[in-house]
């Protein structure tokens, strides 16, 4: 995948004014100019979330999230079918903005995530087949409550750089990716409306992760271009 021209603002990097460059400081690099370098990429979970949403009665969209999990990706934007990823999610990290009370307990006991028995959700990828010049579907295995299946989800690649020291001293790349699963295909049929109704919960999870990797140092890339 071919890197976006992407301007990227310091205030972005460290969500903070405290880490804002000198007004004489370098100007910031511009992905047009400069590219991420392949290698191994870690999950930069400051700047990650994991978000996702279910049909209720018919009459609007659940949404919930988990806020820890990790991803190991291994890059090469020159050869994008060689990449890899895996993934896991902490399941007693469910969050649900305004949940009634004993509902989030009810959600990780045993009728659903059962996150006591199966306390993570894990992802390998088989395949990374490109779709377009910085999009990609990615084909592996999603294990959950114990049962593995298949899952593609599309990635859109948002840009990247080789780093930006001493604000970001490692090499940084971003992107978006959205997918479906049915969950009774792993067991979770807890709440699925009768046939012909909407009269439960879906069936049909929708979900979104935007993510920022972090990668080899700027260094280590200045010196092998």
């Amino acid at each position: 995948m071919r890197v976006l021209p992407l301007f990227i603002a310091l205030s972005i990097i460290g969500c903070s004014a405290e880490t804002a460059p000198a007004p004489d400081a370098k100007t910031p690099p511009n992905a047009a100019e400069i590219t991420a370098p392949s290698g191994a990429y870690v999950l930069d979970p400051s700047h990650a979330s994991l978000v996702f949403r279910v049909d209720h009665l018919g009459f609007s969209h659940y949404t919930a999230s988990f806020d820890r999990f990790d991803a190991a990706l291994n890059f090469d934007p020159s050869a994008p079918e060689t990449m890899t990823l895996s993934a896991s999610i902490d399941v007693s990290s469910l969050d649900i903005p305004t949940p009634p009370d004993g509902f989030l307990e009810e959600l990780l006991g045993v009728d659903w995530f059962d996150a006591d028995t199966h306390p993570e959700i894990i992802f390998h990828s088989n395949e990374l087949i490109p779709t377009g010049p910085n999009s990609a579907r990615v084909d592996g295995n999603m294990t959950m409550l114990g049962t593995t299946v298949p899952l593609s989800f599309d990635v859109t690649y948002k840009g990247g750089y080789a780093g930006y020291p001493p604000y970001d001293p490692n090499a940084r790349i971003g992107f978006i990716a959205e997918g479906k699963i049915n969950r009774s295909h792993f067991g979770l049929d807890t709440g699925l409306p009768p046939e012909g109704s909407t009269m439960g919960v879906a069936d049909l999870v929708t979900f979104r992760i935007d993510a920022e990797f972090t990668g080899p140092p700027a260094e280590e890339a200045n010196n092998n271009p």
